[in-house]
């Protein structure tokens, strides 16, 4: 008896399934430059598509450097001069076939015999404000926000951001974090009054009040008038709120967890993209990033940090009384001393923080149990609290606010099952700003909006 499971085929069959093989090999395989350049597929034919870096003609080739997103590396594809043509130049968009071969040249591993070179999309290199032969700073590149991805620098950047968002959502979801799409609105469309958002927390709030823990990710919008190097209108903020906890150490361990997690993944899933910062944009840094990975965050309190200032022989061009805020120069200072490494401060004077903050009850000082991690080169990258969870003492509060009435659904979250829970917020462009060393915070968002300034 025959085999039931075997295959049959009549004649027509396996003519079809000979034409496809047929048409499989001819047909090129579509790769990206990262694909390609992992040296997997040699010996096939291929397709990429993608954006010339540079063009060398010679007598009898054509040399090309490809780049299509995918890799900070670029793939050498080598030509007959016959395929050479008027507009291939740097900056076109291109899409070339041939054969996937080894290199002989040592400088990379394997390149493009090309079959056929088609201009997809030509580009004048005379108008095109970038040059093929010459390095362009972050600050001139950031004239251009609709064409510097086109840039090594930040193409580079735009992949440590999609990692660096991946991982910061893997950090979360483990743990049984529950995400919440914080979204707000026009007044006409609602109508009654709303507005872009400034922080998710207090839904968060809400969320942890069925969740042991939860977070969000997205835009926030501030409408700071500041054009500084470490302000922007929009920008995107990671926030968690944990149930549960009645200890600043435990959100210091998130926030120190959270950070660690993220740039582990970055070093790992990225390395060339980070080292081109850590090459071209701030040398040697990277040294200071090992030792954030080694070292736990130091820890000292707001009075800690006042008592450091006011022994300080540096002229600072805002008061250091206790009570007063903490300014940029102050947190860079306090980094510095410390060994410029980061830095939690943790109880904050208790009229600094707005009324959801819990009160220490600590007269005659009075603070509250708030945190800020400040970080090299940025100052405060996180800050948070612990909630205020005592009914009578959050109304009292909010009393004295004027805010008893608007909030009246907040002090419900108090009546109703309540646990003792605390929050923070981290800045995702300041994150990456302290992971790559760049100074201007300008440079790690694709469109920077702020104040008097909204390019795109």
């Amino acid at each position: 008896m025959l085999p039931a499971n075997r295959l049959w085929l009549s004649e027509g069959g396996v003519g079809l399934l000979r034409s496809l093989r047929h048409y499989c090999q001819k047909t090129p395989r579509k790769l990206t430059i990262c694909e390609a350049i992992s040296h997997l597929q040699v010996g096939t034919k291929i397709k990429v598509q993608g954006w010339v870096r540079s063009v060398r003609p010679q007598k009898e080739n054509l040399f090309l450097h490809v780049n299509d997103g995918s890799s900070l590396q670029s793939l050498q594809v080598v030509a007959s001069s016959e395929l050479n043509h008027r507009l291939l130049t740097f900056g076109s968009a291109v899409e070339i076939s041939g054969s996937l071969v080894t290199s002989p040249s040592r400088k990379q591993e394997v390149e493009l015999q090309a079959d056929q070179i088609d201009v997809v999309g030509e580009c004048n290199p005379v108008d095109f404000p970038f040059k093929i032969k010459k390095k362009h700073g972050l600050e001139y590149i950031r004239q251009f926000p609709h064409l510097r991805c086109r840039t090594n620098a930040f193409s580079s950047l735009l992949r440590i951001r999609s990692e660096a968002t991946a991982a910061i959502q893997q950090y979360f979801k483990p743990a049984g974090q529950e995400k919440n799409q914080d979204e707000e609105g026009h007044q006409h469309f609602f109508s009654v009054p709303a507005y872009l958002t400034v922080s998710g927390q207090l839904h968060l709030e809400v969320m942890a009040g069925a969740f042991p823990g939860v977070y969000t990710f997205g835009p926030t919008f501030r409408a700071e008038n500041s054009q500084s190097r470490r302000h922007l209108a929009e920008f995107y903020m990671v926030e968690a709120e944990i149930s549960f906890t009645q200890s600043l150490e435990d959100l210091m361990k998130v926030m120190e967890d959270l950070f660690r997690s993220t740039t582990e993944h970055l070093l790992d899933q990225c390395p060339e993209d980070v080292a081109l910062y850590h090459k071209h944009v701030s040398p040697g840094y990277r040294d200071n990033v090992d030792l954030m990975m080694k070292k736990s965050f130091n820890v000292i309190t707001y009075t800690e940090a006042i008592n450091i200032l006011n022994s300080s022989s540096k002229k600072f061009a805002f008061k250091t009384d206790w009570g007063c805020d903490l300014q940029t120069e102050h947190e860079k200072y306090l980094v510095k001393h410390c060994g410029d490494f980061p830095l939690f401060v943790t109880d904050y004077p208790y009229a600094l923080k707005p009324f959801y903050a819990r009160d220490n009850q600590d007269q005659p000082l009075h603070t509250a149990a708030a945190v800020d991690l400040l970080v090299p080169g940025v100052g405060e990258m996180c800050g948070g609290s612990l909630r205020e969870d005592r009914l009578d003492l959050l109304k009292t509060r909010l009393a004295q606010a004027g805010l008893d009435e608007a909030y009246g659904w907040y002090l419900d979250l108090r009546r109703f099952g309540s646990v003792p829970h605390g929050g923070f917020g981290m800045g995702f462009e300041r994150y990456l700003q302290c992971v790559l060393g760049v100074d201007n915070i300008k440079d790690v968002i694709p469109f920077p909006r702020y104040s008097r300034s909204c390019l795109l």
